[in-house]
């Protein structure tokens, strides 16, 4: 068995196909037209891509069939899949219930694919250690994860209901290699993890670990302070629904007045959770609502998100840490010393070889 790192698009644009067809599909562009299980092997997918590219550099070609291949060659039923979500702080997990197949009568997009069966597709990437997240920020559409013992680990918290890995678990560094997959033909080379990505998990997991429960309503409230809000934060205990309120201005008596409620649970929630929002802003006359929950939110929510644009807004930890990020010079020297940062420059992504 093994456990495969797959991407729906570079901007995610495929996610949603992938869950409602129980797919992975390999959206090569200009593949479209070949059946590329009569390649027969890793060098025939090279032959196919010098046949469609011959511009390429030889190298890219190369880097491009170790990872076409794999798709249609090694990716066997039993086998898990990875995906993470390029929208929200989560990843998707599947088991393989087909290898590849091309259907030529198929949508022109999404003729090569691989039958999935869909276990989870909301797990918080806080769920996972550092090193684990690193190889699932690989710059790859599809490689194999075969570090750090990832396929063990990752069956092993399925086991376990998916729950959080025990923070300061042991982890190799991110360079460091685990054993090789003995079939594992060609060899993938993951030179390449996302930065930024990997970045904004360090910074993630730190506020998790510092803005537990009431804290995490506190450091939402400190946000809005730094963005003009006069704000008012219920104390810890029951709040009527209500965590924080907010307005601009000096004594918070201009619009829009907003009431806010805060979910620190690493989970997604449900509708009535908004729709429960809906009902206290009515009874505290608030023009707006802010919903923030670490976790996320079930589809039932995000479908309705765009109803929901001119009373509602969404935050999962994402767009906390955006929100976080946008202010942080902002905030108060005490907080700022709670979650300390410092800019950096790196390349947008890494060079094409």
């Amino acid at each position: 068995m093994a456990l495969w790192l797959i991407r729906a698009g570079k901007y995610g644009e495929h996610e949603q196909r992938f869950f409602a067809d129980s797919a992975c599909y390999l959206t090569w562009e200009g593949t479209e037209d070949r059946d590329l299980h009569q390649a027969k092997d890793y060098e025939g997918i090279k032959a196919v891509l010098a046949e469609l590219y011959p511009d390429e550099k030889p190298k890219t070609r190369i880097n491009w069939a170790s990872q076409i291949a794999p798709f249609v060659f090694d990716i066997q039923p039993g086998d898990w899949v990875v995906m993470p979500h390029k929208h929200k702080p989560a990843i998707a997990f599947g088991e393989v219930t087909k290898g590849y197949a091309f259907d030529a009568k198929a949508d022109q997009t999404y003729r090569h694919s691989v039958r999935v069966k869909w276990l989870n597709t909301e797990v918080p990437r806080s769920s996972f250690d550092q090193d684990l997240l690193y190889s699932f920020g690989a710059f790859m559409t599809v490689c194999r994860m075969a570090r750090n013992d990832a396929e063990a680990r990752v069956r092993a918290m399925a086991k376990a209901g998916w729950k959080a890995q025990p923070v300061g678990a042991s982890a190799p560094t991110p360079g460091q290699k685990g054993k090789p997959a003995s079939n594992e033909q060609p060899p993938v080379i993951e030179t390449h993890f996302d930065v930024e990505r990997s970045g904004r998990d360090q910074i993630t997991k730190l506020v998790l670990a510092r803005f537990k429960g009431h804290g995490m309503a506190e450091l939402v409230g400190a946000i809005l302070r730094a963005q003009g809000f006069t704000t008012h934060i219920s104390p810890p205990g029951p709040d009527g629904g209500i965590d924080i309120l907010a307005a601009p201005g000096t004594f918070g008596f201009s619009e829009p007045r907003i009431c806010v409620q805060v979910k620190s649970q690493q989970s997604p929630i449900e509708r009535t959770v908004l729709d429960a929002l809906g009902g206290v802003m009515k009874k505290v006359n608030a023009t707006h609502g802010l919903l923030v929950c670490w976790g996320g939110f079930k589809s039932s929510i995000d479908r309705d998100e765009t109803q929901q644009f001119f009373h509602v807004r969404l935050w999962d930890a994402d767009d906390l840490i955006d929100e976080l990020l946008g202010v942080y010079d902002k905030l108060d020297a005490d907080l700022r010393a709670l979650i300390p940062l410092k800019r950096v420059w790196t390349l947008a992504a890494p060079e094409e070889v």
